[in-house]
């Protein structure tokens, strides 16, 4: 969770910051997911023969986390692009440069 942390506020290339938030997206999956599975537990179903279940909601909940992460990776990367195309990079430093010398006006 760090790493990718790390990677979205250190990096200045846009693609790295993506790759960072999916990274850090992953072990919040795991970070959830993990806790939801409970030794010698089942799935809950109903019977006698079965004192213990494993909670199925954690698992419901971060399948559409994970979509919902995809959703926003495919718009970001959409963004990278029109910013590459605007811009000419996608280093944030240069990006801010360009905007302080057109003097924060869109060209």
């Amino acid at each position: 969770m760090v790493a990718g942390l790390f990677i979205v506020i250190a990096r200045g290339n846009l693609v790295k910051k993506l790759i960072g938030l999916g990274i850090f997206q992953t072990s919040v999956y795991l970070l959830y997911v993990a806790p939801g599975k409970l030794i010698g537990g089942t799935a809950p179903i109903l019977d006698p023969a079965f004192k213990v279940y494993s909670n199925p909601l954690p698992h419901v909940l971060i399948l559409t986390a994970i979509v919902v992460g995809v959703a926003t990776l495919a718009l970001g990367l959409a963004l990278v692009v029109r910013i590459r195309e605007s811009y000419g990079t996608i280093e944030e430093d240069e990006i801010l440069a360009a905007d302080l010398a057109a003097g924060g006006r869109e060209e």
